[in-house]
């Protein structure tokens, strides 16, 4: 059977979007890293000229705002599981005491899917006899749950998102290490837009955009937030000062 173009584009869109979780997990906190950072080195750049100062708030913004994802991460994780083997247990129970309603479920869920009454209650019939078999399908298609969700570790995600969190928010910080002033502050521009550009380039892996689009994109928003902290904190140190 021949594919049309078209069609076989919108196969290609399918397979690039596998593993699209990971890659916007790794994208976003990279991303949440560089634009906070940046806007926070930013914003106290434009109200001290003191190198060690914006050095030490811009470590001290690294190491808040990776902790806070990690936390935040291995709590979205935990919860999320201790739910879904919440609902796995309710639905073992319910097999237990109710297997009659349970089967009446089974066969609504066929016929849901377009096979004939009598038909849908023969197979849920002889489904339910395996209640671990029923417990399975009810779990996958009753529930909607996927048996690979409860594999993930939490604490490996909230490594991985203290990692991807630092590594952004270690390049608007990165040139007041070596240098200080307006030079540092240019050079954190610079690589902060660069970085910003290939986060916006790597966000096309699973929307399909333009990259030069999505990557300039990425750089005006990521610069002009930085534009608005420094101006507001050049405000405040001139008028602390």
């Amino acid at each position: 059977t021949k594919v049309a173009g078209h069609q076989l584009s919108r196969f290609e869109k399918r397979h690039r979007s596998v593993g699209g979780n990971a890659i916007r997990a790794a994208v976003l906190g990279g991303n949440d890293g560089l634009v906070s950072n940046f806007s926070l080195v930013m914003g106290i750049a434009g109200a001290v000229a003191s190198q060690s100062e914006i050095l030490l708030t811009g470590l001290a913004g690294l190491l808040a705002g990776a902790l806070s994802m990690a936390l935040g991460e291995w709590i979205s994780v935990t919860s999320s599981k201790e739910l879904y083997e919440n609902q796995i247990q309710l639905e073992m129970d319910e097999l237990e005491t109710n297997p009659e309603g349970e089967e009446k479920e089974i066969a609504l869920i066929y016929m849901s899917k377009g096979i004939e009454e009598e038909q849908s209650k023969k197979m849920a019939s002889k489904i339910i006899k395996d209640k671990t078999n029923a417990h399975h399908f009810l779990v996958k298609e009753e529930l909607g749950i996927n048996s690979e969700e409860l594999k993930g570790s939490a604490m490996e995600a909230a490594i991985s998102s203290f990692v991807l969190f630092a590594i952004g928010a270690i390049i608007p910080v990165s040139p007041f290490m070596f240098t200080s002033g307006n030079i540092a502050i240019i050079f954190s521009i610079i690589f902060s837009a660069i970085g910003l550009f290939f986060i916006g380039g790597a966000i096309t892996l699973f929307t399909g955009k333009n990259l030069w689009y999505s990557g300039f994109r990425q750089v005006f928003f990521g610069l002009t937030a930085a534009a608005i902290t420094y101006g507001i904190g050049h405000l405040i140190g001139a008028s602390i000062s």
